[in-house]
Formats: C-alpha cells, sequence, structure tokens
C-alpha cells in the first residue's frame, strides 16, 4: 500500500500549486469533497494573492519612476493646491486619508515635499516627532479613529455550525441514501399506510440526520480551534513613543502619527514615513515578489505595511492604517488561502481513494448479487412481469445496502482524523508555551531525529549580567556598586561609557511609572546596566556627542560599530563583538595607567588567556574598542575593520535553564541527536554544552570557520559527530541542516531568532523560532514559534508530534478492522445467502462509530512519557506498519468468523425457532459485531502492549465516547425496532454478545505476542 500511495510527491512543506492540485484530482472517489479539503489550502485564492503581488511590483516600480522624474521638476513646478475635506478640518487635523495613502503608496516625493515633508506631514496629523501621539485626549483620539481608521485587517466571518450542517448533507453518498430513504416513504406508506409504512424510510432519515449532526459538531469545533490559533498566530508587538514614553503595543492599536521604531527583522506594522535612522535596507518581497532589498532613507522615506526590515534601524511615523494598505488588501485574499495539506494528510487520502475502490466495486457487485437472487426467485415462480409494492421495497433495500457499503467502506474519517488529531495537539500545545504555525510541523515534529538548537535563550535563561570585566588590563569581578569605577583612571572610565551608551542597540528610557528601564536585548541590556553601575549617565553621554553613522549588529560579522563627532569636532569609532574578532582589529590597548600603548605578544597573550579564562566559566565574552578617525570620514564609507584601540572585556553571566539538562537526556533516550550551533566563543560553547549534557567524550566541537574550510568527503565523516558548532554564521547553519537532511536522511528541526536564521529555518524539516527572542521575520520563516523561549518546550513539541503520529495509527487500525469485516461480512452474506444481515441504517450506525465517534476517541489521547523512549520514524518509516497489519488481520478473521458462524449456525445455537428468528439473529450479529468494534476501539489504545487500560480514565473524551456508544447501542436495539430494523433481546443474548466483543481482547493481546 505504502508503494501505491508514494505520497502523490506532496512535501511536508514547500509543495507547489501544480502538485497539490495533482494529488487532489488523483482522489477519484470522493464522498465529500468540501468536507475532505475544508481545512486545507485554497490554491484559487492563493494564485490571487500572487497576482495582486504582481500588480503591486508593478505599481511601485512606476512610482518610483514617476518619483524620480518628479524630483528633477519640483523646484520648476508649483504643485496643485490641496483641499482639506471639512470633516477632517472639524476633527483638527490638515491631511485626510486618501491624501496620505497616495504619498506613500505612490511614493510621490513631490506631494510629500508640498505638504512640508515628515515635519509638515506630523504637524499636520497633530502628532509631535519627539514624543509621539497623546493620548490624553480622548475625543480627539476617537476623531483619529474615525478619520483615519484602526489598524485591523478584514477578517473572513466565522461560519455558523449550520454552514456545517449544509456541508456534511452535500456527501453523495447520503443524498443517494435520502433519495432511497424517501422512495422507501412513498412505496411504503402507500403499501401500508401511515405510521407502519413509514418506519424503514423514516429509520434511515433519522440515521442520516444524526450522522449529519454528529459530523458537523465535530467539523465546527475544529474550526473553532484554528480560529483561535489564527489569533494567536497574529499577536504582534512593536515599540512605540507614546505621550512621550518608549512603551510596547499591539500593532493593531497603532493610529496615523505614530512614532514606531523599527529594528532588523521587524514587520513594517503600518504604511509610513522615515523620521530617523541608519542603514535601512527593506524587504518588499512579502508585499511586491521582489527579491531585491530597498534602501530607505531621507531621500526615499516611503515605508510599506508588511514589509520586513533587513538591516539598519529607524524611526518611523505612521500615516495609513488596516485595509487603506496595500498589505491589508493582500491579507484579506490570503486569509481564505488556507493551510497545505500534510504529509499524512496526503496518505490516508490515498488510502480513502484506494478503499474507496475497493468499496465501490463490492457495492456493485453485492447490489447484482442481491438483485439477481430476487429476480431470479421470480423468474421460477413465474412472476417476472407482476412486481408488488413489497418486492419494490426489497429492491430499495438493496440499493440502500449497496450504497451504505459505499459509506461504510470508504472511509472518510482517515484524512479528518488527521485534522482533528492536529486541531487537538495544536490547542493542546498552545497551553505548553508552543504556537503551531503550520499543520504539518506538528506530525514531522514526531519523526525528527535531529534537533540545531541555539544556545542563547534557548539552552540558557537570556537574563544576563556583566559579572567580570578585564578595563585597562586588569580583571575583576563586578559587584552592584560603583566601586570599580572609582579604581579606574578617568579618561578610561570616560571612553568606557562613551562605548557603552553611545554603541548600543539597547535604549535607557524612563517608563510612565518615573522609573528607569532598559530597552533592548538582554546582551545589550547586561552592557548599559554595567555602564549605569560604573556611574554613567546615558542622556550626558548621548548629548555630548553626535551620531554620523551606525552598522547595526550582524550575526555575519559578528561586530556592531558607531561613528561619533565629539564636542571638539573630532571623530571617533567605536566597536564592539566577539571578543577574538575584536582584539584581532585592535593594535593598541587602554594600559591601567589609562595611557594608549602598542599592543604587543605579551598584552595580547594576556587578553587571549583572559578570554579564554572568562569562556572557560561559561562567560560570554564581549570586546570593547575604538580609534580617531580623519575628518575625511564621510558617513558613506564603511566604519573601518582594523586599527582599533582595546578598550576592555566583559564576562557575561547567561545561567543555564533550569531542565535542560533533563530534556537533553529525554532527546537522547528518543533516539534525537541534539547538536549546539551558536554565535558565541568555542569555549563558553563547550562549557554549556557539558553542563547541558549536550556534549559527550566521543563528540566534537567546532568552529564556523573551520567547518567551512572542510571538503565534502570530510563533512560526511565529520558531521554525525559533532554536536557543537561554535562562532557559527547562519550560512554555517544552514549547510549543517542540509547536509543533515540530504546525506544523512535525517528529520532535522532547528531553532533560530534572528533574521539571518530564516534560510536555515526554511531549509529545516521542522523550523522553530523564539517567541521572546525571535524576530518577526524569523517568526514568519518557522513552523513554529516556541512561546517561552525554552529548549523543554521543544521536547514537548516532539513528544506531541509523536503522540499525533501514534493516535492517527491507532485509529487508522480500529477503522481499517471495521471497514474490512463490513465489507466483507455483507458481500459474502449476499452472495452465498441471497440477503444482507446489516441493513442501510445499522451500516450507518456502525459509520459513525468507526467514523467520527472512533476519531474523537483514539485521535485525541494525549501524550504519555513512554513515546520518548520510541525510536524515531525518521523519513522513510512506513505509516501503516507491519505491527498495524497484524493487528488488523488477526481481528478481522476473529471477527468474521464470529460473524459467520453466527449466521450459519446461530439459529441452532440460541434454539430460534418461531417467525421472528430471523430479525432476532440480524439483531444479535448486529449486537455482536457493535461490540466487538467497541473493544476493539480499546484494544487500539495501544498496538503492541497488552495492558490497554493504563491512563484510560485520564482520557474523559475516550470514556465518554464508548459510554455514549453503549448507550446509544442499548436504545438501538431495544427501542427502535421498528426503524433499525431490531428486535430487543433477553439478557442472557446480551450477555453473550458482549462476551463476543470482549473475546476481541484476549484476541488482540495474543496477536500482540506475535513477532512482526
Amino acid at each position: 500500500m505504502e508503494s501505491y500511495l508514494g505520497n502523490f510527491e506532496v512535501k511536508p512543506k514547500g509543495s507547489s500549486e501544480e502538485v497539490l492540485q495533482k494529488w487532489r484530482n488523483l482522489c477519484g472517489v470522493v464522498k465529500n469533497p468540501k468536507r475532505r479539503f475544508r481545512f486545507t489550502a485554497n490554491l484559487s485564492k492563493r494564485m490571487e494573492a500572487a497576482n495582486m503581488r504582481q500588480t503591486n511590483q508593478e505599481k511601485l516600480r512606476i512610482a518610483v519612476l514617476v518619483s524620480k522624474a518628479a524630483i528633477q521638476f519640483i523646484k520648476g513646478v508649483t504643485p496643485s493646491e490641496y483641499v482639506v475635506p471639512d470633516e477632517v478640518k472639524a476633527a483638527g487635523f490638515q491631511i485626510c486619508a486618501e491624501e496620505l495613502g497616495s504619498i506613500v503608496e505612490g511614493h510621490d516625493i513631490k506631494k510629500l515635499n508640498s505638504h512640508g515633508g515628515v515635519n509638515g506631514i506630523a504637524e499636520k496629523l497633530s502628532a509631535s516627532i519627539p514624543s509621539g501621539l497623546s493620548t490624553t485626549d480622548n475625543n480627539l483620539l476617537s476623531k483619529r479613529q474615525e478619520i483615519y481608521g484602526i489598524n485591523e485587517f478584514a477578517e473572513t466571518e466565522a461560519r455558523s455550525f449550520w454552514v456545517f450542517v449544509w456541508e456534511s448533507l452535500q456527501d453523495m453518498t447520503l443524498m443517494i441514501l435520502g433519495i432511497c430513504a424517501v422512495m422507501s416513504l412513498i412505496v411504503g406508506i402507500a403499501m401500508e399506510g401511515w405510521p407502519k409504512g413509514a418506519h424503514d424510510g423514516l429509520g434511515i432519515v433519522a440515521s442520516i440526520m444524526l450522522v449529519v449532526f454528529v459530523t458537523a459538531t465535530s467539523d465546527y469545533r475544529q474550526s473553532l480551534q484554528f480560529r483561535d490559533l489564527d489569533k494567536e498566530k497574529k499577536k504582534i508587538t512593536i515599540q512605540v513613543t507614546r505621550d512621550g514614553y518608549r512603551q510596547k503595543m499591539s500593532i493593531y492599536q497603532l493610529l496615523p502619527g505614530d512614532i514606531v521604531h523599527l529594528g532588523i527583522g521587524d514587520q513594517v506594522p503600518a504604511d509610513g514615513l522615515f523620521v530617523s535612522g541608519f542603514s535601512v535596507l527593506i524587504d518588499e518581497s512579502s508585499l511586491t515578489g521582489e527579491s531585491e532589498p530597498v534602501m530607505v532613507n531621507a531621500e526615499n522615506p516611503f515605508l510599506l505595511s508588511g514589509t520586513k526590515v533587513q538591516d539598519g534601524s529607524c524611526k518611523m511615523i505612521v500615516t495609513t492604517v488596516g485595509m487603506r494598505t496595500q498589505w491589508g488588501k493582500l491579507l484579506a485574499t490570503l486569509s481564505e488561502g488556507g493551510d497545505d495539506e500534510t504529509p499524512l494528510q496526503v496518505k490516508l487520502n490515498g488510502v480513502a481513494t484506494l478503499i474507496g475502490k475497493i468499496g465501490l466495486f463490492f457495492a456493485i457487485v453485492t447490489f447484482t448479487v442481491l438483485v439477481n437472487g430476487l429476480l431470479t426467485r421470480k423468474w421460477r415462480e413465474g412472476t417476472h412481469w407482476n412486481w408488488s409494492g413489497e418486492e419494490a421495497l426489497e429492491m430499495l433495500e438493496y440499493f440502500a445496502v449497496a450504497v451504505t457499503i459505499v459509506v461504510v467502506a470508504v472511509p472518510e474519517g482517515l484524512p479528518l482524523a488527521v485534522t482533528l488529531s492536529l486541531a487537538f495537539a495544536m490547542k493542546k500545545m498552545m497551553n505548553d508555551k508552543a504556537l503551531v504555525r503550520h499543520l504539518a510541523a506538528c506530525e514531522t515534529m514526531g519523526s525528527a531525529t535531529s534537533i540545531c538548537s541555539d544556545k542563547t535563550g534557548t539552552l540558557t535563561t537570556n537574563h544576563m549580567t556583566v559579572v567580570k570585566s578585564c578595563v585597562c588590563m586588569d580583571v575583576k569581578e563586578v559587584d552592584d556598586g560603583p566601586a570599580e569605577s572609582s579604581s579606574l583612571p578617568d579618561s578610561a572610565l570616560k571612553l568606557l561609557l562613551q562605548s557603552i551608551f553611545n554603541n548600543t542597540g539597547g535604549e535607557v528610557v524612563i517608563n510612565k511609572e518615573g522609573k528607569r528601564e532598559i530597552l533592548g536585548s538582554p546582551t545589550e541590556t547586561a552592557l548599559l546596566e554595567f555602564g549605569l553601575s560604573l556611574g554613567g549617565d546615558p542622556q550626558a553621554e548621548k548629548q555630548a556627542c553626535k551620531l554620523i553613522k551606525v552598522e547595526p549588529f550582524n550575526s555575519t560579522k559578528k561586530r556592531m560599530g558607531v561613528v561619533l563627532e565629539l564636542p571638539d569636532g573630532g571623530l571617533r569609532a567605536h566597536t564592539k563583538g566577539a571578543s577574538e574578532i575584536i582584539l584581532a582589529a585592535c593594535d593598541k590597548v587602554v594600559s591601567s595607567t589609562g595611557e594608549v600603548v602598542p599592543l604587543d605578544e605579551k598584552l595580547t597573550n594576556h587578553l587571549k588567556d583572559t578570554i579564554e579564562q572568562f569562556a572557560s566559566e561559561a562567560l560570554r565574552t564581549l570586546c570593547l574598542a575604538y580609534m580617531e578617525l580623519e575628518n575625511g570620514f564621510s558617513p558613506n564609507n564603511p566604519i573601518p575593520a582594523a586599527g582599533y584601540t582595546c578598550v576592555g572585556i566583559v564576562g557575561i553571566k547567561d545561567p543555564v535553564r533550569p531542565g535542560v539538562k533533563e530534556s537533553v537526556a529525554i532527546c537522547r533516550s528518543a533516539g534525537i541527536t541534539v547538536r549546539m550551533v551558536t554565535g558565541d566563543n568555542i569555549n563558553t560553547a563547550k562549557a554549556i554544552a557539558r553542563e547541558c549534557g549536550i556534549l559527550t567524550d566521543d563528540g566534537i566541537a567546532i568552529e564556523g570557520p573551520d567547518f567551512r574550510e572542510k571538503k565534502l568527503e570530510e563533512l560526511h565523516d565529520l558531521i554525525p559527530k559533532i554536536q557543537v558548532m561554535a562562532r557559527s554564521s547562519p550560512l554555517d547553519k544552514h549547510t549543517l541542516v542540509k547536509h543533515l537532511r540530504t546525506t544523512f536522511n535525517e528529520v532535522v528541526a532547528v531553532t533560530g531568532d534572528g533574521t539571518n536564521d530564516a534560510p536555515a529555518l526554511h531549509e529545516a524539516d521542522i523550523g522553530l523560532a523564539m517567541g521572546i527572542a525571535g524576530t518577526e521575520v524569523a517568526k514568519e520563516s518557522a513552523d513554529v514559534i516556541i512561546l517561552d523561549d525554552n529548549f523543554s518546550t521543544i521536547v514537548t513539541v516532539a513528544k506531541w508530534g509523536r503522540s499525533v503520529y501514534i493516535n492517527i495509527q491507532k485509529f487508522v487500525q480500529f477503522q481499517l478492522t471495521v471497514n474490512v469485516v463490513a465489507l466483507i461480512v455483507n458481500f459474502s452474506s449476499a452472495c452465498l445467502t441471497g440477503n444482507a444481515p446489516l441493513t442501510a441504517v445499522q451500516l450507518l450506525w456502525v459509520n459513525m462509530i468507526m467514523d467520527t465517534l472512533g476519531a474523537l476517541a483514539l485521535a485525541t489521547e494525549p501524550p504519555t512519557d513512554e513515546l520518548m523512549k520510541l525510536s524515531p520514524v525518521g523519513r522513510h518509516g512506513n505509516f501503516i506498519s507491519n505491527v498495524m497489519w497484524r493487528n488488523i488481520l488477526g481481528q478481522s478473521i476473529y471477527q468474521f468468523i464470529v460473524i459467520w458462524i453466527l449466521q450459519g449456525k446461530g439459529n441452532s445455537i440460541f434454539g430460534l425457532e418461531d417467525s421472528d428468528s430471523g430479525l432476532t439473529l440480524n439483531t444479535l450479529i448486529f449486537n455482536s459485531f457493535v461490540f466487538c468494534q467497541i473493544f476493539n476501539e480499546i484494544s487500539s489504545r495501544n498496538m503492541e502492549k497488552i495492558n490497554v487500560f493504563k491512563g484510560i480514565l485520564e482520557n474523559y473524551v475516550f470514556v465518554a465516547v464508548i459510554a455514549c456508544t453503549v448507550f446509544f447501542q442499548c436504545i438501538i436495539v431495544e427501542f427502535l425496532g421498528t426503524f433499525a430494523n431490531t428486535t430487543p433481546l433477553s439478557s442472557s443474548q446480551w450477555f453473550f454478545c458482549i462476551c463476543i466483543g470482549f473475546l476481541g481482547m484476549p484476541v488482540a493481546a495474543v496477536l500482540k505476542l506475535i513477532p512482526v
């Protein structure tokens, strides 16, 4: 079966639209395409979105050309007078939303200048560039929202429960059965009158409605879960200056006039204009499909919503929000795009299609045999030209049985069980601090064989503090007091504080409560706290110098730098970054007396030993340096890479997270290899890796530059042994992941937080982005977002992934058993005896037990710790395993033998001799068959272990489903006989049916002892 399915060439992620469409077309027997493909990608909407991107690209290209041409004529042409609409004036503003939109979307520099540039726009929006919007006047705030709108995007309306009922009714086989029921009602009432003649028809109608409502309820609940998850995915916060304070705010609260702070990896939250910043490169591919980044500065100040900051940092003023932006219009289209099919959905759709074709063949043969029996009988009696109402009803019943065989045979629940299980797992994982962005990641994580993890913030707490320093060649422990500053020469202290407070991506601000607050990454926060402990004044340091150029931290260069204009007019560059890289760029050092001296071999070795000593204590080391620049330096020139004077080295402590060592041990026992990939010093990385249990005696720790120089043959021997990669670039991470996936066929999960991690996250089977430290670019490239940045959560995701995979295997085993038995029983009975023991109503009930209720019971089992003691499935594991085939065939043979014996010898076993003996026997067969399924459902809880009752009471859904099934079975047999073709049974007959079902459990236990 696996070879037949061949996965239809659908990949876990990144499949083309053509491939997705091809496999959908291959699913020939689809009872209800609306239901089967409901939670999958709407391919036509995707094409619509792609066309919209192309249109945007053309619009922007034309706008840029027009604006360039306009610049040349600005001085010579007087702009047409803009008239402010009355309602805008009345609200207290001087520019309308349409005018703002046309400026930014049209890249209209001429129009912008006619409004007084960025400052003029801020004034017309009643906003202040230094302090942002004021929210003290609620009336003005509400008018602002009324005139310019809010930063929210139109969403598709939630579908009501009745829509799901309607879609469930569109099942082709149920529609045919409905027609049968109507015909049965007409013929029955004409023959036997009301209500007796209506029983068979009403029985089928009631069964159809029960199936429809149970199915719709299940699907509706799933849709609500997906909607909740979508809301979580859209939670994005951004740094904003409002009411004079810098604060974190949801992007959906932004209004025109807000001042937004953007950094590398941020998503531009609304259309706006550049206010100030350095080296800003914007990736507009999400909006226009254009891969080349765009430089944004005072000459080209236009920022479009939905684009990403690839490099640099800046402040922008918001001009257009929500559905007035191109991004808003594009999102409205994409919101209906859906998610790609997962490999399991594809595989199980294939199984459903294959079995559906077999079922259709059996249904046709069964109907032919039954009709042939009726015609033969009539021919013998010589009444083949005369048809009574009873015979017409008999013919209808045969047709209904044939259609119902198709209903039971097509395991429609298989692909939908995947969706149900994934929706359940995603909801639960959300509670465990993991947000799944792509359905396929849930199941792929269960097959993971390798995890490449970051160190900072994932294995460590990301709460950093400077605990050691080496300034003026003097190594000291750092305490909380200002004692250290007093022992430093004034000139050295001044240089150090100037470097800390100016060469930083963080900021010291006063919050609403009037308290000092440090904003920025944990590393920047630690350095700024160190500067404050030395008695530094951040505002005074910043005001004393003018910032000329900024090169933000880059994970490839592993350094950041600034150029300052000093009060005396001179220029000074400051740099900081990876200690050995910055130290290699230095040729001088600040001595213990505060003087600048040449960096000779003795001093270099002292500093290198200090770095190694800090690193061996698991400290993150940073080196700070400066150089005086010639006055001829231009902001367009790059900051020099060498010729610096070393100011000092700091050792930053970032403790290992509690529970990481245990989580790594769990991964090892589960057959998952954990590798640390970090940009830190190799000694720091090795110390942390040993503490976490990642680096073992037979493992290798390697630096990125060394890894890059290895030949392909060397890598083949080296990669399986690598446990730590230090000083790695994003390209190294990408190369490692690619080799693990292609050369070694591993299923790889990768963690990432930076913009440059996006290629590795894309390349990996499962990309895991950090929710706290991660940039928006990293999150968008990821499949799962780890909301607490904790490695232990990654292990939880792996456990849930395995749980999904195994739960679906259990359900498939259970459903295929019911399929096989129901199919063979009705077919063989029709061929050999001329009638089918299971009627249409009974088969519909069995279909519901095995479809919706079975999926609810087995596909929602919570994970156990035992799962992490199994070996991973890997990339090429068979989904329908030999263990499953053994259980399916063993149970099917047992059930078939029991039912066949009952059918052949049932009358003599139970002494049934009265006129209703046939009805009683068929009721016994139906009851025994249902109880066989109930006990088989319990046996399916564990496919290999005999004890299937472990933890059964903890799964309330399972217990409830079994209890409901038993309760309704009693109702059907005892009270609904006229509709379901049953008759009440005696207590001994009930006991016999339950025993027949229960005996399936010892049979299942014996089967599990057979090795496969």
